[in-house]
């Protein structure tokens, strides 16, 4: 059985770890230098300050550069696109996404350039909610606004029944008798040979498909009662 009590008899080496004296004994007789660790403390901070100054006086000298090579604000030339640019003196005051900061700039824009503007659909959509509130006023009841006199619209098919029936007022009073100059001709208004627009490519097409789909429902509800047995 091998045993370690010969190194007990040995004289320990000039490099032996477990020898302890007055040169070597085993810890660190010194405290740590606080002074060196101030001094690189307060470097560092001083550093980052005055790279913080730098980036401001930086940030100034290029924003003033860009604001000079901009022109004077104007209309047509804000201090920055996104809204409410003018209030801040173009400076943001929140943390909005990009996509809100550029329907901002689109509202805004939109809201400044004069009219008229150009339809992003050609103008088929446009059209067709035109139509849409001419035939809510020419096809149903409704009421004008308190500052009219309150009056209340009806159908032009029941005005038209109303007038055939009535007929139209007639003035009394004779209007006097205008000479007419040589070449001059009296206005003669026809009645128009629509109901007073012409449905566009966009909207027949609409309304087709609309028609289409009222046949499908109504022709699949038929065969569903057709299928379900009578009690």
């Amino acid at each position: 059985m091998p045993t370690n009590d010969h190194e007990m008899h040995q004289t320990p080496g000039p490099h032996d770890t477990h020898l302890r004296d007055d040169q070597s004994p085993g810890y660190e007789t010194t405290d740590v230098n606080a002074g060196g660790v101030a001094v690189f403390l307060a470097g560092l901070f001083g550093f980052v300050l005055v790279f913080f100054v730098f980036c401001f006086v930086m940030g100034k000298v290029i924003n003033s550069a860009i604001e000079k090579s901009d022109g004077p604000t104007t209309k047509w030339n804000k201090l920055s696109a996104f809204a409410g640019a003018e209030t801040t003196n173009g400076k943001r005051q929140d943390l909005a996404s990009n996509p809100e900061m550029q329907q901002k700039e689109f509202q805004q824009m939109t809201s400044t350039f004069p009219e008229p503007r150009l339809d992003i659909d050609d103008g088929n959509q446009a059209t067709a909610d035109m139509h849409a509130r001419e035939d809510l006023l020419l096809n149903y009841y409704s009421v004008t606004p308190a500052e009219t006199g309150g009056a209340i619209r009806i159908p032009i098919s029941r005005a038209i029944e109303l007038i055939a029936q009535r007929g139209l007022p007639v003035n009394s009073q004779a209007a006097a008798a205008t000479v007419e100059m040589a070449g001059d001709e009296k206005p003669v208004v026809q009645a128009p040979l629509t109901s007073g627009f012409a449905r566009t490519g966009y909207e027949l097409e609409v309304i087709e498909a609309r028609e289409q789909k009222m046949m499908y429902g109504k022709a699949e509800a038929a065969t569903q009662a057709e299928l379900v047995p009578a009690k």
